[in-house]
């Protein structure tokens, strides 16, 4: 009834087309919902007296953001400042993992010895704890971006890799026989049938890759380094600052979200015949 009711009042003043109506509704309601969620956890803050290392009311943690709290520490040039540093390390190791992943994924398509040989592998480094690996990746390569960029790449590199290998070979056997009658070669078998076929599954593995990779950076400035969000957390909580935390946490999220919106936008232009991206 709600969504008959909206649908027809923003028909009625010509601000939006029929047409448009569902792509609008799907931002709007979930901002509806935003918005009511903020407002009840205002009110339950202030309700139930909370402390504010406790549980900070939203009015706190927006003023800590985007004006600045009671610590020199603070404001949106901050917070940006961070958001910077833990982007570049998400969005390298992204690359570097998706990348990779492809790769390889291209090898054990063509290889049975290879496919025995690197699958094994790639799942024993999916199941290790990351929090196990990075001691030992700033032991090897020191407290810079490059462990961070690294855990980032490693977190990112397996979806990719099953998902691509899964579209390789998703190849519709008459195809592949249509190319073979031609004397085709691998590489234009490839080419042409192969990387377009996964393309659907690549996109999907990306999808859940690029919120990934902000995870991995995000372990990583745990561990190494002042600088980062992850860094920017683990001070906040040490120093009961529940506000920096929060704020430092939207900031991630909106990192999160931007990437993701990214590769949607990718999506569309690059596996336009599919039309699943056209509809999210």
């Amino acid at each position: 009834m709600f969504r008959l009711i909206s649908k027809k009042i923003w028909l009625r003043f010509g601000l939006l087309e029929n047409d448009y109506f569902s792509k609008i509704s799907n931002l709007i309601y979930p901002l509806i919902a935003l918005i009511s969620l903020i407002i009840v956890w205002e009110i339950v803050v202030h309700f139930f007296v909370l402390k504010s290392y406790i549980m900070p009311p939203p009015s706190s943690v927006f003023k800590e953001l985007f004006f600045g709290g009671n610590v020199v520490d603070s404001g949106i040039d901050y917070y940006l400042n961070h958001a910077f540093i833990t982007l570049l390390e998400a969005v390298s190791g992204f690359l570097i993992g998706s990348v990779f992943a492809f790769f390889l994924a291209s090898i054990m398509v063509h290889s049975n010895i290879m496919d025995r040989t690197i699958y094994p592998l790639a799942v024993l480094i999916k199941v290790t704890p990351l929090v196990a690996i990075v001691p030992l990746f700033v032991i090897w390569f020191g407290f810079g971006l490059v462990p961070k960029i690294l855990i980032a790449a490693l977190i990112t590199f397996f979806p990719v890799m099953i998902n691509s290998l899964i579209g390789f070979r998703s190849v519709n056997p008459e195809m592949l026989d249509l190319f073979h009658s031609v004397a085709a070669s691998n590489w234009k078998i490839f080419r042409r049938v192969r990387i377009p076929n996964s393309l659907p599954y690549i996109f999907a593995a990306l999808r859940i890759a690029a919120p990934l990779s902000v995870i991995g950076a995000i372990v990583g400035e745990w561990f190494t380094g002042n600088t980062g969000l992850g860094a920017v957390i683990v001070v906040a909580h040490n120093n009961l600052e529940m506000p920096k935390v929060f704020a430092a946490v939207i900031m991630l999220a909106f990192i999160g979200i931007g990437l993701t919106a990214c590769i949607i936008i990718l999506e569309k232009y690059f596996v336009f015949w599919n039309g699943r991206g056209a509809n999210d």
